[in-house]
């Protein structure tokens, strides 16, 4: 009878061991629902990344557009600096032949005048 008895309650400790360790259909809810909330969560930290990259091209194109625009007033610059330095020089010589003019002028005015 011992036997019986320690079989028995051995029995019903089994079951009470096997029915503690199962998941409970709202254990299982519970466990989904969380896995369509990290679903959720990974999707939207997907978008937010497409996102930030969209956002990070287009600054980047930006930023080249920027910088060609730069590039072409700098050469547009340079090539007003270089004209402006060539009409200078033309400025220059024009004046020189000036004064070259004015002193054979004088020197012809004079010449007339010891005559």
């Amino acid at each position: 009878m011992m036997k019986k008895s320690l079989l028995v309650i051995s029995m019903m400790l089994v079951l009470a061991i096997a029915a503690g360790g199962c998941a409970t259909k709202r254990d299982l809810e519970r466990v989904q629902s969380q896995e369509m909330l990290n679903r959720a969560k990974a999707d939207q930290a997907a978008q937010d990344a497409q996102a930030a990259k969209a956002a990070a091209d287009a600054a980047t194109l930006k930023s080249e557009d920027a910088a060609a625009r730069a590039e072409n007033a700098l050469k547009i610059a340079e090539e007003r600096e270089k004209i402006a330095a060539e009409k200078e020089k033309v400025a220059a010589e024009k004046e020189q032949i000036a004064e070259e003019k004015a002193k054979r002028a004088e020197e012809a005015f004079r010449k007339s005048m010891k005559k």
